[in-house]
């Protein structure tokens, strides 16, 4: 069994897991399943905006896509959780790929 297929096995049994869902969605981005894995990131965010993580793959996905003001958008939701939360590595990682847009 691949990790994909355990990944969907496990989030069966969990499916509001925020680590799965992320997992899977790292796992689609590889296959070039850009579709699939923004949903995923997109249900993470709306269930558990805090997780951190998923902002940045959520923008770096919609930047390849060329939807630049959206992903301008989530990295700015995105650099205010990480402020929230104290997480100073995620919130510096944010705002570079933020700025790398912006300016």
């Amino acid at each position: 069994m691949g990790r994909i297929e355990k990944l969907q096995e496990l989030l069966q049994q969990m499916p509001d897991d925020s680590f799965l869902r992320h997992a899977l969605a790292l796992e689609y981005i590889k296959l070039n399943n850009d579709k699939d894995a923004k949903a995923l990131f997109e249900a993470v965010l709306k269930n558990e905006p805090g997780y951190v993580g998923s902002y940045y793959h959520l923008g770096k996905l919609l930047e390849r896509n060329g939807e630049t003001a959206l992903a301008i958008e989530w990295y700015e939701k995105g650099m205010q959780q990480a402020k929230a939360a104290n997480d100073q590595h995620a919130y510096n990682e944010l705002q570079a790929a933020y700025e790398d847009l912006v300016y």
